[in-house]
């Protein structure tokens, strides 16, 4: 009885065993890794930041406009934003698993992950204002403070400075090895000019905080560009950051596929195709076609005069019957000008999408000497910023070709498109008195906003909107029934509202936010610290 009682119990607790066996293994997913090299994180990291062309906020920024209700429409219909807390999130993924699997404190991984979170922080405050982030990403705090605009920016400041200073380390000791970066094929030196240039435009931002001793922004631009050894910055259009284009997975979001969607559903907006035509900038016949309009009524299709954009802030059905459509035969009746379509929708690679360009460092390095912050010939990096911008399109002095597309043609077959052939001079360009620096004057900053707006054309996000809202340069259309303002009235907003999961998840801070910043109301329409 008593062997037959043991033999029992054994039974059972072998059961047991395999039970608990059996339940370990079922609380792990073996299709859902615990683990993952820092590498495959880079790489998900890179995809995620990047801000593509012509969507919703290329319309924001005004540099096109949806003519056709049912594709969209240009509204400033803003309600709540999105944040990047995931990338984060990753970020800090990333660097736990470069130190899992063998890497130093201080390795290329670490100091990517400052700057991606400056990065990320930057374009984040920038749309809302005050975020938690001394107290984010906590395992135990699931309610943390918010932070003020102000605190943001030196922190984003401290993280660029350091990852400049780990990414030179890690340089000299022969330690910048990684893997993972999709840019720059893991070339931590091109990072790191990435970095500073970044810098400059963060500290540009802050221009209407220039006698603020707590960010002391003008010693701070002052003293990169003045170190080029501890602080190296970009020399060319290559050396920016651009997300590059393939024919497979990762297309050009205009092309073939959808041409016959849209292509007759979007034109150009008046504030950058105006006036790049006002500035005589072939730049216009690269990015647009000529109206159907100005072609009947027999302005030549390489004239500037036959290069219009609708105004944002016009009525959506106005907009509509006068854009024109392509019968076979003409555009009827073609007020406005379509995009270049041998450009971007012949091809699934039209152009890379630049997120932080050597234009838009000159550009910034060109306003920090109008503003005196610098003792540098402003002229020099202003037309620089041009030369380079126009580069990008292959527009130097010669002769230049360009297509457009033919009436009733097919997108992708080359007899589709006629050609022709302009010759510009680039230095008679610089020259014009519109374009001829007029010195560190109102003037002067003037010119270089503008040329930076334009350089902005469909590349670094909302920059162009940013830029605009901080100087009110160039002149953006508004007070229009186009516009649309979600919170009345037909003014373009300055800020979006908090996430919805804010006002749900972590209500105490998030009205404490509110108060300390707009007088308690989550308001589109008001100003955020960075621009009073």
């Amino acid at each position: 009885m008593k062997k037959i009682l043991f033999l029992a119990i054994t039974a059972v607790s072998v059961m047991l065993f395999q039970g608990c066996q059996l339940g370990d293994n079922l609380d792990k997913d073996p299709n859902k890794p615990t683990t993952v090299t820092p590498d495959l994180v880079l790489n998900g990291i890179c995809n995620s930041i990047y801000m593509e062309p012509w969507d919703d906020v290329a319309r924001w920024c005004q540099y096109n406009c949806c003519n056709y209700n049912y594709y969209g429409n240009n509204e400033y219909n803003w309600a709540n934003a999105s944040m990047s807390f995931t990338t984060i999130k990753n970020v800090i993924k990333m660097e736990e698993e470069a130190k899992r699997v063998g890497y130093d404190a201080v390795n290329p991984y670490s100091a990517l992950g400052k700057f991606i979170r400056a990065y990320q922080y930057y374009n984040m405050t920038m749309l809302v204002g005050d975020l938690p982030l001394s107290e984010a990403f906590s395992a135990t705090n699931f309610t943390p403070k918010y932070d003020s605009q102000k605190e943001i920016f030196i922190q984003i400041l401290k993280w660029l400075e350091e990852a400049n200073d780990e990414m030179t380390t890690l340089l000299v000791n022969g330690k910048a090895s990684f893997n993972g970066d999709i840019y720059f094929n893991n070339d931590l030196s091109a990072w790191q000019k990435v970095n500073n240039a970044f810098a400059l435009r963060v500290l540009i931002s802050l221009s209407s905080k220039e006698s603020d001793a707590d960010l002391n922004i003008k010693a701070k631009f002052a003293n990169i560009f003045s170190n080029p050894t501890k602080y190296p910055m970009l020399n060319k259009n290559s050396d920016g950051l651009q997300y590059v284009y393939n024919n497979t997975f990762n297309k050009y979001p205009v092309n073939p596929d959808n041409f016959g969607f849209d292509a007759t559903r979007y034109n150009m907006s008046a504030t950058s195709l105006n006036t790049f035509a006002k500035l005589n900038d072939p730049r216009a016949m690269f990015i647009a076609e000529p109206c159907g309009a100005k072609l009947k009524a027999g302005i030549q299709p390489t004239d500037f005069a036959a290069f219009v954009g609708a105004p944002t802030n016009m009525d959506l059905a106005d907009m509509s019957s006068k854009a024109g459509i392509d019968n076979g035969a003409n555009y009827l009746p073609g007020e406005f000008s379509f995009y270049n379509r041998k450009r971007y929708y012949s091809t699934y690679t039209a152009e890379n999408c630049i997120q932080i360009g050597y234009a838009e460092m000159c550009f910034n390095i060109a306003e920090a000497a109008n503003r005196g912050w610098i003792t540098e010939n402003a002229k020099t990096w202003y037309e620089k910023g041009i030369v380079s911008a126009q580069d990008f399109y292959g527009i130097g002095t010669g002769a230049i070709d360009v297509y457009f597309f033919k009436p009733g043609g097919k997108v992708t077959d080359g007899g589709s498109y006629n050609k022709f052939t302009v010759n510009f001079d680039q230095s008679a360009y610089l020259q014009q008195s519109s374009v001829s620096y007029a010195g560190n004057t109102a003037t002067g900053l003037g010119q270089i906003l503008t040329q930076k707006y334009l350089a902005f054309f469909q590349n670094s996000g909302w920059e162009g909107y940013f830029n605009y809202r901080r100087t009110g340069l160039p002149t953006f259309s508004e007070n229009g029934p186009g516009i649309g303002n979600s919170a009345g009235g037909s003014l373009i907003p300055k800020r979006f509202k908090y996430p919805v999961s804010e006002v749900s998840n972590n209500s105490v801070n998030y009205k404490a936010a509110l108060q300390s910043q707009f007088g308690g109301s989550d308001d589109i329409n008001a100003s955020l610290w960075v621009n009073k």
